[in-house]
């Protein structure tokens, strides 16, 4: 039975890869169904799956973010497990169609919610904007706030994994947009992965081919594909005049691979196998079997009890 994957927002469910990928359930906002419609739609993917695992920005609002904290306590249950994510939304959602493709593969529910810290260090998510005087999710020093305001600049913006920030240039001398020489160097300046990936692009309110003409063949990606911007993504990125941008490992293989080399725990609150040192359904931390005993031996030696 596998592991029901859900989301709060249903552009966060992007089309799948393949026809064994699942889709995944919406959990709406408290404005949009009422509590009891709420429990009774997350009871039905329990007694359905088993154990359902929700992915959320990390910039959910409050009351949709105490909504889920509600149905879980209401329920009672320690199979609903809340997963925030720092990442862009575009790059959120091919989380979630990654873990929907784990989920039907022979790994355990506390595997595949532990898989989703593991798997967003190797998602790079970003975006082309033509602004970042309100860009609050990645570091803009005051130099790039200054030059947002000079008609035609643009700039390419790199949020995870790591943040990275490149001024494009401006529009009105050529260099900005094309896959030219400028705009090569510019892709070259932006850290990317070193493994071989596939590119999704989402675009907004900004004419802009640069992440398919210039970032695509500097990255080396296999395939690009399109896709429409996410409703929360002008959020965000704090501005409309965005181009959305994810690369991210499209084999399932490679994804089985991955987790499957990650040494197993078992988690001392739940009982479940994960990955990692955290369990996604309790948040209990796990301690690496090696530090148990130093940790008593410190213990005998101050005279502290264990």
């Amino acid at each position: 039975m596998p592991t029901a994957i859900a989301v709060t927002s249903p552009d966060l469910v992007l089309p799948p890869t393949d026809r064994q990928t699942p889709t995944a359930a919406v959990l709406p906002p408290p404005e949009e169904q009422p509590l009891g419609d709420a429990l009774s739609a997350v009871q039905l993917l329990l007694d359905q799956h088993g154990y359902v695992v929700v992915l959320h920005p990390a910039t959910l609002p409050a009351a949709h973010r105490h909504r889920l904290h509600t149905v879980r306590a209401l329920l009672e249950t320690d199979r609903l497990a809340l997963l925030p994510s720092d990442l862009p939304p575009l790059a959120l959602g091919v989380l979630v169609r990654q873990l929907r493709q784990l989920s039907v593969c022979d790994f355990g529910p506390g595997v595949v919610a532990s898989a989703a810290r593991l798997l967003s260090h190797y998602l790079y998510g970003g975006a082309v904007l033509g602004s970042v005087a309100r860009l609050d999710q990645v570091p803009v020093g005051l130099k790039s706030h200054a030059k947002s305001w000079v008609p035609g600049s643009q700039f390419a913006v790199l949020a995870a994994p790591r943040p990275a920030l490149v001024r494009l240039g401006s529009a009105k001398d050529g260099r900005q947009g094309g896959g030219g020489a400028d705009g090569g160097s510019d892709a070259g300046r932006l850290p990317g992965p070193d493994f071989a990936t596939e590119l999704l692009v989402a675009r907004g309110r900004l004419a802009t081919d640069w992440p398919t003409a210039a970032l695509a063949p500097a990255w080396g990606v296999r395939q690009v594909g399109e896709c429409p911007l996410p409703a929360s993504s002008p959020a965000w990125w704090g501005t409309q005049r965005a181009v959305e941008f994810a690369a991210y490992l499209p084999d399932i293989t490679v994804l089985y691979q991955l987790v499957s080399s990650v040494r197993r725990e078992v988690c001392t609150w739940c009982g479940i196998d994960l990955i990692g040192d955290r369990c996604g359904f309790c948040s209990a931390t796990v301690t690496p079997p090696d530090e148990h005993p130093r940790r008593v031996a410190g213990a005998l030696t101050r005279g502290n009890p264990t």
